[in-house]
C-alpha cells in the first residue's frame, strides 16, 4: 500500500439509487468502489474484483492508541482483545471456530489511528461474516475474570515485541520524545503502568464510546455484487441503533524549537540510530505537495538496491550494515521523516552519522537527476501496485484512506500527482524540513549481555 495519501477531498458527488429494499439510499460510485450508507451512520464500501471466489469484509473503526487520554494508553489494543471474548450468542471462541469450519480465517489489528477486525472467506460465506461482526459490535461480554487473563496475554506481548527487542525499545522511546503534543507519542500497545491499571468499567465506557456504526466503516472487496453486500449489510447492521460518537479533538504537534537527542541502553551487539525529522502528513500540510515531494525523497535515499544509501553507505563506502528510511503520510497527525541505520563492523558510529548528513547536504544543494528521478517513482509507483494484488490489500488501502478522513476517491488522483513530483520539489522538502532545529536524534548504546534477535542475528 502506498504511503501518501492526499488532504480532504471535496465532497461526493452523489447520486439516488435504489436499495434491495426498495429503500432509497445515497450510493456513490466511481469505476471501482460503490459507496452505501445506512439510516445508522454505518458506511458500507464495496469493490468488485472477480479473479477468483474469494471475499475480505473488514469493519474499521476510527480509534486507535492516538486518541487515548493518559493513563489509558493501550487501550483500543486491549480492548481489541476483549472483541475476541465472545456474546451471549456466541461465546468465547465460537465465533473463531465458524469462520474456520467455513473455511475463512479473522483477525484485528490495532494502530495509532484505527481499529480494524477481518475475515478472509469463501464468497458464499459472507453473510457469516456479517452476522458475528454486527453481534459483537453491541453485545460483547465484557468479563472481568476474562479480562484480567487477557491483561497478562497482552502484558506477555509488550515484553517479547518491545522489551526483548532493542530495536522496538529503541523507537518507543524515539517517540515519546519526538512528538511532543500530539497522541503519537504514545506506543500503540500502551506503557506498561497504564496496562496494568486498567479496569473492566474502563474497557466499557471505551467500547460504549467508539464502537458504534457512526464512527465504523465496513468494507467489503471480492468475487461479490454490490447490491447484494448492501443487502446483507442492511439486513445485519440497518437494526443497530445508531448513536453519536464522542468527540475527539485533534491533538496538534507543537512547532520544533532545537534539536533533541536521547540514549537508549540496551542489550543488543550494535550500536542503532535514528534520526528523525519533523514533518506534515497529508491531513495536516498545508501544502499538499509536499508529502508527495516527501516520498520521492524517501525512495531517492533508500528505495531498493540502486538507492543513495544502500549503494553509497552500504556498497560503496561499506560504513553501514543497514540503512531504512521511512515517512507515513498517511496519518492524522504530524509524522516524522526518519532514518534508520546500524554502523559496520568496525566503523565509528561518527563516521556513519558523517556520511548520513554528507548525503543530505548533496540532496539539499543539488538536484537529482531526471534519470533518478523517474526511476525512483517508477520503484514507488511499481510497488504498491503489486502489494494491491490481494483482495485483502485493496480492502485496507480503502478502509485507511476512508478513516482517516482523506476519501477513498482520491487512489487515481494521488498517482496522477505522485508521477508529477519535481527534483525541485523534491530537494525544497530536502532544505525545508531536514534541518537540526526539526532534528530528533536518538541513539541504542549496547549492553553487555545476551540479546533477544540482536541487530544482525539470524533467526
Amino acid at each position: 500500500m502506498f504511503t501518501a495519501s492526499c488532504q480532504s477531498i471535496k465532497a461526493e458527488q452523489k447520486k439516488k439509487s435504489e436499495s434491495p429494499k426498495s429503500e432509497q439510499a445515497d450510493v456513490a460510485e466511481n469505476k471501482k468502489v460503490a459507496e452505501f450508507k445506512l439510516d445508522n451512520g454505518m458506511k458500507i464500501l464495496v469493490k468488485e474484483d472477480h479473479r477468483s471466489p474469494i471475499v475480505t469484509s473488514q469493519i474499521w473503526y476510527r480509534v486507535g492508541s492516538s486518541y487515548e487520554p493518559a493513563g489509558l494508553t493501550g487501550i483500543s489494543h486491549m480492548l481489541e482483545h476483549m472483541m475476541f471474548k465472545g456474546t451471549n450468542k456466541f461465546p468465547s471462541g465460537l465465533a473463531r471456530k465458524i469462520i474456520a469450519e467455513n473455511g475463512g480465517r479473522e483477525n484485528a489489528f490495532t494502530s495509532r489511528d484505527h481499529t480494524v477486525y477481518y475475515q478472509d472467506i469463501e464468497k458464499s460465506r459472507l453473510e457469516i461474516c456479517f452476522e458475528l461482526e454486527a453481534d459483537r459490535m453491541v453485545n460483547l461480554t465484557l468479563d472481568d475474570k476474562e479480562f484480567q487473563k487477557e491483561r497478562l496475554v497482552v502484558l506477555e506481548e509488550r515484553r517479547m515485541r518491545t522489551e526483548d527487542n532493542p530495536n522496538a525499545k529503541l523507537y518507543e522511546r524515539f517517540n515519546a520524545v519526538a512528538f511532543l503534543s500530539n497522541g503519537y507519542a504514545n506506543p500503540v500497545i500502551g506503557w506498561q503502568h497504564d496496562i496494568e491499571g486498567y479496569t473492566i468499567d474502563d474497557l466499557k465506557q471505551w467500547y460504549q464510546d467508539w464502537y458504534t456504526p457512526h464512527n465504523a466503516t465496513l468494507v467489503v472487496v471480492g468475487d461479490v455484487k454490490a447490491a447484494d453486500v448492501f443487502q446483507l449489510a442492511q439486513k445485519h447492521f440497518g437494526p443497530i441503533k445508531g448513536r453519536s460518537v464522542k468527540q475527539s479533538k485533534k491533538s496538534v504537534e507543537v512547532q520544533p524549537l532545537g534539536r533533541k537527542d536521547l540514549q537508549v541502553k540496551a542489550k543488543a551487539q550494535l550500536p542503532i540510530i535514528i534520526a528523525g525529522y519533523a514533518v506534515p502528513s497529508f491531513s495536516t500540510a498545508e501544502d499538499d505537495l509536499e508529502p508527495y515531494a516527501l516520498t520521492v525523497l524517501a525512495g531517492v535515499m533508500d528505495a531498493g538496491a540502486g538507492s543513495r544509501f544502500t549503494s553509497r553507505l552500504v556498497r560503496g563506502k561499506e560504513l553501514a550494515a543497514w540503512t531504512g528510511v521511512g515517512y507515513n503520510s498517511l496519518a492524522r497527525l504530524d509524522s516524522q521523516f526518519s532514518i534508520w541505520s546500524s554502523p559496520a563492523h568496525g566503523v565509528d558510529i561518527e563516521d556513519l552519522k558523517a556520511a548520513i548528513n554528507g548525503e543530505i547536504n548533496d540532496l539539499q544543494q543539488t538536484l537529482i537527476s531526471e534519470e533518478e528521478l523517474n526511476r525512483v517513482k517508477a520503484q514507488v509507483m511499481a510497488s504498491a501496485i503489486y502489494e494491491l494484488d490481494s483482495v485483502s490489500a485493496q480492502a485496507r488501502e480503502i478502509g485507511e484512506l476512508e478513516t482517516l478522513g482523506l476519501g477513498w476517491e482520491f487512489v487515481d488522483e494521488y498517482y496522477q500527482r505522485f508521477k508529477q513530483v519535481t527534483a525541485e520539489q523534491v530537494q525544497a522538502v530536502a532544505q525545508k524540513y531536514l534541518v537540526e532545529d526539526r532534528l530528533t536524534f536518538a541513539q541504542l548504546i549496547p549492553e553487555k549481555g545476551d540479546a533477544q534477535q540482536a541487530v544482525g542475528d539470524k533467526k
